[in-house]
């Protein structure tokens, strides 16, 4: 079995074999951070050969500390954000005042529990602009700040959009089962 210090050798080399060897390797893992930003798999795919692009362009770049995966991870968070922005006038966009807003102290989902799938499911319905924002902050950890600073917008637009995007999945949740 080839090593990772290998495949990221031999990508350095743009050896094919090794670059074939690194797509197997976490093409899986990376396109599951590319469906959480898609709006379909078809979208998603193209996240995942721009971001792989984007990995054999600029293995390079890697200077071996810290995590491998972490630094591919970063790459396909801001080719999503990149792509997100780049299609931004195609998406169709849902007036806020449409948007559900939740009960002031109103906090939790449902104490049902769901399967993987079929919270993905819901996932997949939130409008695009609050999709980017809740995987950035609930799911990869990101703060306002950065969210703002990564997007363009105001903290508080980004603290707002997350706020909504939660009222509109525990609604869709609460209507689910």
């Amino acid at each position: 079995m080839i090593s990772d210090r290998q495949i990221l050798e031999g990508c350095l080399k743009h050896d094919k074999l090794s670059q074939k060897l690194l797509f197997e390797k976490y093409s899986g893992m990376l396109m599951g951070i590319c469906i959480r930003y898609a709006t379909d798999i078809p979208e998603a795919e193209d996240i995942l050969q721009e971001s792989l692009l984007k990995v054999y362009i600029n293995i390079k770049g890697y200077s071996g500390e810290g995590s491998f995966t972490g630094w591919m991870r970063r790459i396909v968070i801001n080719t999503a954000i990149t792509y997100y922005h780049r299609n931004l006038k195609h998406k169709h966009h849902v007036k806020i005042e449409e948007v559900f807003t939740g009960e002031a102290g109103e906090t939790g989902i449902p104490d049902s529990r769901y399967t993987a799938d079929e919270l993905q499911k819901v996932l997949d319905l939130l409008p695009p602009g609050y999709k980017v924002i809740f995987n950035l902050y609930a799911i990869e950890g990101y703060k306002h700040k950065e969210i703002a600073e990564m997007l363009g917008i105001d903290i508080n637009t980004s603290k707002s959009q997350y706020s909504r995007a939660r009222s509109f999945l525990r609604k869709k949740l609460e209507n689910y089962k």
